[in-house]
C-alpha cells in the first residue's frame, strides 16, 4: 500500500515521510519472519526439501539483490564456482540462498571499500591453491581464508564427508570473503549466537537484530555441514560452510556454461593486470561459450591474439584512445560510467544472464531461438499487462487492494475473489483469464486444494477431448487447458517450490507484496506461455 501511494502525487516531505515508513514495514517484516524461522529451528519443525536446482544460478540471483548496494558504495561485488561443481544439484535452493543472503547482506552491511567476494568449491578442493593468496580481488589486504574452516571437523578426521567423490553426495564449501571492518578475536565465539551483536553501536550504525547469522548455522547443520569464520578488525573477514547435496542421477555433471549461448565459439581478449580479478572475469565469460585470452597489457595481447571478436578491458585501465576492432567492451563497478567517451560499459557484479544481455546489444547478435534471447528482448511490463485478465484471490481484502493495484498499475483487467471455491468456478474451462494468484491460507478450501481441483477439471477436459467424449469447440478449441497459478503467501517455508509444484501451481510470491517481484513473476510465466505456444 505504501508503494502504491508513492506513486501518487506527494510532495518531497511527504514522498520522505511515506518512504521511511515502507523501510520501517520492510525492516519490521524480515524481524518477524527471523524470529520465526527461529522458532521453528528450535522446535525441530523445519524440514528441508529436496529438489533439483541450478547452484550457479541461485548465487547470481543473490548477488542481484545487493548490486544497488554494493555499487552506492563502491565495493566490488563478484562471484566464482569452481568448474568441478556440478551444474545442478538436489537439496533445498530456497535455504541454501537464505544462508548466502545473510552473508553476504552481512558483508555488505559493513563493507565501506574494496570487495565482496563469493566462492563456491567442492570441499576437497579446499586444499588446493585456487587463488594467489598474497593477492585479492581488490588489492586490499585481506585474511587467510584456511583459518575460517580450520576448526571444521571434517578436515581434522578421516572421514566421508571430506571426499566429493561418491556419486550420490556432493560436499560443497562456499566462502564470503569481505574487506569491511572486522571482527575482533574476543566476539569470535559468540558470533552465532542468537540475538547477539559485536557491540550496541553496531546496531545503533548498522541496524539489525543479530539473528541471521544464528538462523545461518542452524540450516547449515540441517545440511549436514559446518561454518566458521576467520577475521581480523579493519582488514575484513572471511565466514565459510559446508554443505551436503545429492547429485541428480548420481552423474558429475560439471558444465556450468549455457551451451545454448550464440557466443559459442567466439574469441575474447581479457585485459586485466590483476590475477584474482582476471580468473573471476574469465570464468562468467566462459560460460557463455566463448574462449578467453587473459593478458596484463592491451597493445601486448592484440599483438599476440590477433583474431579475436572482443576485447574485455577494466575501466581503470581503459585508454579513450582504444578504440576500433576488435569490439572493446569495458568492466566497470560504476552504473554511472561515462558511456558518451567510452566504447560500451558492462556493469559488475557479472552474471550470466546480464552479462548476455550486454553482449547482445553491444555485438548486435540475433537471438535466433535462444531461450535466454527472448527473455532479453522481452516485453516491457507495460506491453507485458496490458489488457491481460488477471483473478486475484484472497479472503483479506486489504492484500486484494494492494495486489489489484500494483497489477493494474501496468494495465491488467484485476477480478478479485474471496474464495477457493469462487475460483474454481470463474477459472473452469472455458474462461478468458491469463493468470492467478492464489492465497494458500483462506478459509473453507485452502489455495492448495482450489489448485489442485482446477488441474484436476483442465486435465479431465484434456481426456475428454482426447477421447471424443467432448467437444473442443465448447472450450474454445483449446484441448490442453492451464492457466497460471501462482501462490500468494505470507509463510514462504510453506510455500516451497515442491508444495506448489505438487498441488500444480506455477510459482509463488509473498507477502507483504513487493512490486519488482509481482511483476518479474507474471513475465517468467507469461514468457513461459510464450515458449510453449511456438
Amino acid at each position: 500500500m505504501l508503494q502504491m501511494l508513492m506513486d501518487t502525487r506527494l510532495d518531497e516531505t511527504q514522498q520522505d515521510y511515506v518512504r521511511t515508513a515502507r523501510e520501517s514495514g520492510k525492516a519490521l517484516v524480515s524481524l518477524i519472519n527471523d524470529v520465526l524461522d527461529q522458532a521453528k529451528i528450535e522446535s525441530g519443525k523445519l524440514e528441508l526439501e529436496e529438489v533439483s536446482f541450478d547452484l550457479r544460478a541461485v548465487i547470481d540471483d543473490v548477488l542481484s539483490m545487493f548490486l544497488g548496494k554494493s555499487q552506492d558504495k563502491k565495493v566490488e561485488l563478484a562471484v566464482y564456482v569452481s568448474s568441478k561443481v556440478p551444474a545442478t544439484l538436489v537439496g533445498d535452493p530456497g535455504r541454501f540462498r537464505q544462508i548466502v543472503t545473510n552473508l553476504v547482506g552481512n558483508s555488505i552491511k559493513f563493507t565501506d571499500k574494496g570487495h565482496i567476494f563469493v566462492t563456491v568449491h567442492l570441499v576437497e578442493e579446499a586444499s588446493e591453491t585456487e587463488f594467489e593468496r598474497d593477492e585479492s580481488l581488490s588489492g586490499l589486504p585481506v585474511v587467510d581464508r584456511r583459518r575460517s574452516w580450520s576448526k571444521f571437523r571434517s578436515f581434522n578426521q578421516e572421514s566421508p564427508a571430506t571426499s566429493s567423490s561418491s556419486s550420490d553426495q556432493i560436499n560443497i564449501m562456499v566462502s564470503v570473503e569481505d574487506t569491511g571492518q572486522g571482527i575482533p578475536t574476543e566476539a569470535h565465539s559468540s558470533v552465532f549466537n542468537p540475538f547477539m551483536q559485536v557491540g550496541p553501536s553496531i546496531t545503533r550504525t548498522h541496524g539489525g537484530t543479530g539473528i541471521g547469522l544464528s538462523i545461518s548455522q542452524c540450516l547449515v547443520h540441517l545440511m549436514k555441514g559446518e561454518i566458521g569464520l576467520a577475521s581480523s578488525p579493519h582488514i575484513g573477514s572471511t565466514f565459510t560452510f559446508t554443505a551436503v547435496f545429492s547429485n541428480i542421477n548420481g552423474q558429475q555433471q560439471v558444465n556450468g556454461s549455457i551451451s545454448s549461448s550464440e557466443f559459442q565459439g567466439m574469441r575474447a581478449l581479457l585485459v586485466d593486470p590483476k590475477k584474482v580479478r582476471a580468473k573471476v572475469s574469465k570464468y562468467h565469460i566462459e560460460r557463455l561459450g566463448i574462449h578467453v585470452e587473459v593478458v596484463p597489457d592491451l597493445s601486448l595481447g592484440l599483438i599476440n591474439t590477433p583474431t579475436v571478436n572482443m576485447v574485455f578491458i577494466e575501466e581503470e585501465i581503459w585508454d579513450c584512445k582504444n578504440l576500433g576492432n576488435p569490439k572493446m567492451l569495458i568492466l566497470s563497478n560504476s552504473c554511472s560510467s561515462d558511456s558518451a567517451r567510452s566504447p560500451f560499459v558492462i556493469t559488475k557484479p557479472l552474471r550470466a544472464s546480464k552479462l548476455a544481455a550486454s553482449l547482445q546489444r553491444a555485438m548486435g547478435v540475433s537471438s535466433g531461438g535462444n531461450n535466454l534471447s527472448r527473455e532479453i528482448h522481452a516485453l516491457s511490463l507495460r506491453n507485458l499487462l496490458h489488457g491481460r485478465k488477471i483473478l486475484v484471490v484472497d479472503d483479506n481484502p486489504v492484500n486484494l487492494r494492494v495486489a489489484a493495484g500494483a497489477l493494474k498499475k501496468y494495465g491488467a483487467d484485476v477480478v478479485h475473489a474471496e474464495r477457493g471455491a469462487k475460483a474454481i468456478t470463474l477459472l473452469t474451462p472455458p474462461h478468458l483469464f491469463d493468470a492467478c494468484f492464489m492465497d494458500i491460507q483462506m478459509p473453507e478450501m485452502d489455495g492448495f486444494e482450489a489448485t489442485e481441483r482446477i488441474r484436476k477439471i483442465e486435465l479431465g477436459i484434456k481426456k475428454g477431448i482426447e477421447d471424443g467424449e467432448l467437444s473442443a469447440e465448447a472450450y474454445g478449441n483449446v484441448s490442453n487447458w492451464h492457466v497460471p497459478i501462482l501462490a500468494m503467501t505470507a509463510d514462504v517455508i510453506q510455500a516451497t517450490n515442491e508444495a506448489c509444484a505438487r498441488s500444480g501451481m506455477d510459482g509463488y510470491v509473498s507477502k507483504p507484496f513487493e512490486a519488482v517481484q509481482l511483476y518479474r513473476e507474471v513475465s517468467r510465466v507469461f514468457q513461459t506461455m510464450s515458449d510453449e505456444s511456438h
